[in-house]
């Protein structure tokens, strides 16, 4: 197998090619890239700039570079010694335009009669043998716009931009366009039914994300015949394999999957909850670093101050927030999933229907992971009945006959392994996409993958996983950034100063809801940290954000239900800092006030994830100081070109100032990515780098074997306690160069730390001699 040293993330779409990324080649291998990461390229919605909507899982998207795109990359990557990893979407294909899906065409066209039909995981009999299409919009006179075409010697009906394939024999010219719709396998509903009324499984609330049956044969062969090819001609060198929860048995597609790759390099982008580890009988290398990204971040928050943090917006307290906001997606949302779960329960079981659904959701809600893969994960069953019975007692005779039934044959009947497919659903969409924009005390640790209840780490505890992961997942992939995080890794290091400046910003806070109030104070808290993780930002940009976070958060306002007061307030708020001399001074200021310490942060946390143990992947533009809000923001267009200019600087002249531009960042990942690449033989190994004097808490070091990283951890605090002053690390006798700026250091038995830290918060050395 090959494995990567390194990746770079690259978001392919019609604006960025994999022609443009082919001609990017060059760039990424000064820079240290060992293999180039890609977007999913498989033929996808046209105009998704994400790809994860796959409309054609038999071609790469022609919009996106095509096959010829996908060999000329292949070939430049190859030629500079570089891998290719592809991101792949298994779960799901995408049908918000069924003309573009010949699949989903088929499929509603020849209702169970289509080949197709075994394909998508549609409950016929709840649609009494129809698929619920949730397009319609509210009011009677809008279904006045259905209209029968001819075209190419075929009926259609449309409604709207809505092209819909008409059966055969169904339709003749001049027939009533509703009556021809009642005699199609499809029924168009009104969208606000989906929620409780959908019959086929998509992706989250995403109704236009079809959930696709990997687990079939032919449908497997089928949707990865194209992949197969790319491994079978050597284009490719691994995967990314997305949502692999949403999947009927992922030990058995990566299985298969190995098989048809021929033993490949696979990641699963899979999150793990505090504690847990992937199956063992998954067949891949790794995940792709959420964990990662949240024990990093925490090395930089200052645990002493979380209590004054509580204080400032007190909310609910998580787990019951969680628990809460868990159960309205269950009952929202989510609500048609849970249903067909219900309707799964045997008759013989005795149980009525509206009670098993409400136990189902209650037990849904008091998951403690994402899912279980039965038999494995058992035990998280048992906890999340445990639990579900204790919240709701007058359930507690369902909730225990449900627990067999869930748990049955190791998850081999269809209500058990729908349950396992729904719970992790359900986490997604009430976690991260709810409760991580309410439970708002330090925004840094909101992050995908991670749990905000968890504030800090200790440096001997991230010692510990960081070795754990060297013995048990090396090939795993770390990162900071995704084209998923809700902030990106520099705004989140800024962010966590706050941490060590509690009551400063406390003062803060309380003069800019005061001139600017929302009425919703723990978002305002979360806005008004995203103004300074992110801070200069475009007034557009700030707008964007607020309004899709306030929407997320659904306390003061909803997607489906948007408060235009509480919304006209909103972004009054967010131009006053814009507008209003004195909020924008007070942001100005505090921004100014955090800034330099939220770039020890950025740089420090960089090298960590660069040097430990897995594969570091870099996304796209991160490089440089990059202060992102969640999509479309960080999804935004990269200047590579200005990128290539600050590469050549940076190689050629001196270690440029913390302070100024991002060539500082630039220069640290690039010197990290060139060690990695050109002397893999320092990477294999962990081992504590001890410190010792009055500032040891504040580094954190460690020897990969034969590389050295030390990182400076809360900054403000060190500088009020005067500095690094005789602290240092203990080091072997040598000479040691920092390979970042080039500067040789001496250790006597112990290397002093401001020595190391002259130049910059973060240093990795190497011996002299093993150069």
């Amino acid at each position: 197998m090959r494995t990567p040293l390194s990746t770079y993330r690259l978001q392919i779409r019609a604006g960025f090619t994999l022609h443009d990324a082919a001609a990017l080649v060059p760039y990424l291998t000064e820079l240290g890239v060992d293999w180039v990461y890609l977007s999913p390229i498989l033929t996808s919605e046209e105009g998704s700039d994400h790809g994860y909507d796959v409309t054609d899982p038999t071609t790469v998207d022609d919009a996106r570079g095509g096959p010829e795109g996908l060999r000329a990359l292949s070939e430049a990557a190859h030629a500079a010694g570089m891998g290719v990893l592809v991101d792949t979407v298994p779960n799901h294909m995408g049908i918000a335009t069924p003309r573009q899906n010949p699949w989903w065409w088929s499929l509603l066209r020849e209702g169970r009669e289509s080949r197709y039909a075994e394909a998508f995981d549609v409950d016929w009999d709840a649609g009494a043998g129809r698929i619920r299409l949730p397009l319609l919009g509210d009011g009677d006179t809008e279904e006045n716009e259905l209209k029968l075409v001819e075209a190419d010697g075929a009926f259609e009906l449309h409604y709207y931009d809505h092209q819909l394939p008409v059966a055969a024999g169904t339709a003749a010219a001049g027939d009533d366009p509703r009556a021809v719709h009642d005699r199609q396998h499809y029924q168009l509903v009104n969208w606000r039914r989906a929620d409780n009324e959908l019959n086929y499984r998509r992706f989250f609330g995403v109704t236009t994300l079809a959930g696709l049956r990997v687990e079939v044969d032919w449908v497997f062969d089928e949707s990865h015949a194209e992949i197969k090819r790319w491994f079978d001609e050597g284009l490719v060198d691994g995967l990314r394999i997305d949502h692999p929860d949403g999947l009927a048995d992922p030990a058995g597609y990566l299985r298969r999957l190995r098989e048809l790759t021929g033993g490949a390099y696979v990641l699963v982008e899979k999150i793990l909850e505090p504690g847990e580890r992937l199956p063992e009988d998954w067949e891949c290398e790794g995940t792709t670093g959420y964990d990662a990204l949240a024990d990093v971040d925490r090395l930089f928050v200052d645990p002493a101050g979380r209590e004054v943090l509580s204080e400032i917006a007190p909310g609910e307290r998580y787990a019951p927030m969680i628990h809460q906001t868990k159960r309205d997606i269950a009952d929202g949302l989510l609500r048609s999933e849970v249903l067909r779960l219900a309707r799964l329960v045997p008759a013989d079981a005795g149980l009525e229907h509206e009670a098993a659904a409400d136990a189902i959701a209650e037990v849904l809600s008091c998951f403690p992971v994402y899912r279980s893969y039965l038999p494995a994960g058992a035990e998280h069953l048992e906890e999340a009945v445990i639990a579900a019975r204790v919240h709701r007692p007058d359930l507690a005779e369902t909730i225990t006959a449900l627990h067999p039934l869930l748990a049955e044959d190791t998850g081999a009947t269809e209500l058990a392994t729908r349950f396992q497919q729904t719970s992790g659903m359900v986490m997604a969409k009430g976690v991260e996409d709810t409760a991580f924009y309410r439970f708002t005390r330090l925004t840094s640790l909101n992050e995908v993958g991670a749990d905000p209840s968890v504030f800090a780490i200790e440096p001997f505890d991230l010692h510990t996983k960081f070795a754990t992961r060297q013995l048990s997942n090396p090939l795993s992939m770390t990162t900071l950034s995704t084209h998923d995080t809700k902030r990106s890794e520099d705004n989140r290091a800024r962010i966590s100063v706050l941490s060590e400046l509690p009551r400063e910003w406390a003062d803060v806070f309380a003069q800019l809801d005061a001139l600017a109030p929302l009425g919703d104070l723990p978002f305002a808290d979360l806005l008004w940290q995203a103004a300074m993780g992110s801070w200069p930002i475009s007034r557009e940009r700030a707008h964007a954000y607020a309004e899709k976070a306030s929407r997320e958060a659904g306390n003061s306002t909803t997607w489906t239900k948007p408060d235009t007061e509480f919304e006209d307030g909103l972004h009054a708020a967010v131009d006053a800092a814009f507008d209003d001399p004195e909020v924008n001074r007070i942001i100005g200021e505090f921004a100014l006030r955090i800034k330099t310490a939220g770039r020890s942060n950025s740089l420090s946390a960089k090298l960590v994830q660069l040097t430990m143990p897995g594969v570091p992947d870099v996304y796209q533009g991160t490089e440089v100081w990059d202060h992102s809000l969640v999509d479309p923001d960080n999804r935004r267009t990269v200047d590579f070109d200005r990128r290539r200019e600050m590469l050549d600087e940076v190689r050629n002249g001196e270690p440029p100032e913390v302070t100024g531009r991002a060539d500082a960042k630039m220069l640290l990942v690039h010197r990290a990515l060139q060690l990695k690449r050109g002397r893999p033989e320092f990477f294999t190994g962990y081992e504590a780098v001890a410190g010792e004097g009055d500032a040891a808490e504040h580094v954190f070091g460690f020897d990969r074997g034969g590389a050295i990283t030390l990182a400076t951890r809360l900054p403000v605090g060190l500088e009020r306690a005067g500095g690094w002053r005789d602290t240092r690390v203990l080091l072997q006798p040598g000479k040691y160069r920092d390979v970042i700026t080039g500067r040789l250091l001496s250790s006597d038995g112990a290397l002093a730390v401001k020595e190391a830290f002259a130049v910059y918060p973060a240093a990795l050395l190497v011996r002299e001699e093993e150069q």
